[in-house]
């Protein structure tokens, strides 16, 4: 076979989403691992609802997933001669003929098939009639009339149509622009695609387009329909089941290698493994290990594969990439070894980067909000004393062997737990009753804050 090329052709009517970025590494990984060609293809036919704000967002949620593609982006509505070429000829050879039934007709010989027992597809009126162009007239395809049209399916095997089924279909609608099994079919015959990997909502558009290809002469592509993603009530992913952009999942402190690797395993699958990087993908995607059922989006294994991912991140980088979300707060950035430090306390706190953010949120408030019940339970009368009798030694930076030695020591002169006397000094700096270990905060907040805090704390 010639050289593999894939394409993933979203349209600019919307953000994409977790169901097409899925589709979009399936024919990345193809491509890749072949050495063949991925090539986007922007779908921008339907001027009235796409638009260049959902262009970029579509670009830019690819290049944020590490999807490369081949050359530049292909924008369909800049090949609309090439459509109305092929349109023509197919009218020449007598493979398509224009209809000049208007809508309010044909809705009407619909309904009386329906009342009659038949089926609300296009009868046929003006196939035979050789009419030209007219205002309102559109072009049909002279679809054949009996007779199957199948293919075997990279997902789903083997699948068959009655062609008594499908209609003579629109290729050219009255405002002089190609339908969209029109356009595609041109599209992917010029740009030489030889595999269309895209999902299973698209299988009844795939017969009427194979005889597309056969009546412009063109050699079939090998399909392949993914199954749905569905949410976790078995129906369709859409909003009310949470997000579904892929930016949103950046936006909520999503890693992009987690979230790729998680749409990879929604429904493919190599042995027991879970965990791959974008090269292990590319090395070992077998589209015939691609589930023919719909899988269902868990957010709580997403949260684990970001989990591992967020801790396999050099500390330097993650640092980075969390300190836009503290950023966002309003606070001031720290030097480069504060900030790294600050991340390492927390970074098996969270399964986000949004979370790492909010456990890290104390070290840069003036003075971090009190837990009321927390201080209601730890910052006691008897407590405070304990407290103030540890500002005389707070005052300098400790040693992490002293700090817990001193802390002990203080207990046993009390006759408490060595909790007993870390858990008011941790309300008192954090405001909260879980945190970082002590010693790595006081050595972040240093001598004058962490003093400050107490004093703070001794006011209640």
């Amino acid at each position: 076979m010639s050289q593999i090329v894939t394409r993933f052709a979203p349209s600019p009517t919307g953000h994409l989403h977790v169901g097409g970025a899925r589709t979009a590494l399936f024919n990345w990984l193809l491509a890749r691992q072949q050495g063949g060609r991925f090539v986007l293809r922007i779908e921008d036919t339907d001027a009235q609802r796409s638009t260049d704000e959902f262009t970029q967002a579509i670009l830019s949620a690819m290049t944020w997933l590490n999807l490369d593609w081949d050359g530049e982006p292909v924008y369909q509505s800049q090949r609309l001669a090439l459509h109305r070429e092929y349109i023509d000829r197919m009218v020449a050879e007598g493979k398509a003929y224009w209809c000049h039934c208007k809508p309010e007709e044909l809705e009407e010989r619909r309904q009386k098939a329906l009342a009659s027992g038949g089926k609300p597809k296009y009868d046929g009126l003006c196939r035979e009639k050789n009419l030209g162009p007219a205002p309102g007239a559109v072009i049909r395809f002279k679809g054949p009339e009996d007779g199957e049209t199948g293919w075997d399916d990279l997902i789903k095997g083997p699948v068959v149509f009655d062609n008594r089924e499908l209609d003579d279909l629109i290729i050219l609608k009255s405002d002089g622009m190609p339908t969209y099994n029109m356009a595609v079919v041109v599209d992917d015959v010029t740009m030489g695609i030889t595999h269309i990997i895209r999902g299973d909502d698209h299988v009844n558009n795939t017969p009427r387009q194979i005889l597309l290809y056969k009546a412009i002469g063109a050699a079939l592509p090998i399909f392949g329909h993914v199954p749905m993603i569905l949410g976790a009530d078995k129906t369709r992913l859409s909003k009310r089941h949470g997000a579904t952009s892929v930016m949103a999942y950046k936006e909520m402190g999503y890693l992009p290698q987690a979230l790729i690797n998680y749409l990879a395993r929604l429904g493919w699958s190599h042995g027991d493994q879970e965990i791959f990087s974008l090269e292990e993908m590319k090395q070992l995607f077998d589209l015939s290990h691609v589930g023919s059922s719909a899988g269902v989006f868990n957010t709580e294994k997403l949260n684990w594969l970001n989990s591992h991912y967020i801790k396999e991140t050099p500390p330097a980088e993650l640092a980075e990439l969390v300190w836009p979300y503290l950023e966002a707060k309003g606070y001031a950035k720290p030097d480069g070894e504060t900030l790294v430090k600050i991340i390492l306390t927390v970074r098996e706190r969270g399964k986000t980067l949004v979370e790492l953010a909010e456990k890290a949120d104390f070290y840069f408030q003036d003075l971090p909000p009190l837990d009321e019940k927390a201080a209601a339970k730890f910052l006691t009368p008897e407590n405070k004393e304990m407290l103030k009798s540890l500002k005389g030694i707070l005052d300098k930076p400790l040693i992490a062997e002293g700090f817990e030695e001193l802390l002990r020591r203080l207990a046993e002169e009390r006759g408490i737990k060595l909790g007993a006397v870390a858990q008011p000094l941790r309300v008192a700096l954090t405001g909260q009753t879980a945190s970082p270990g002590l010693f790595e905060i006081l050595d972040i907040l240093g001598p004058e804050k962490t003093l400050k805090r107490i004093d703070a704390a001794l006011l209640i």
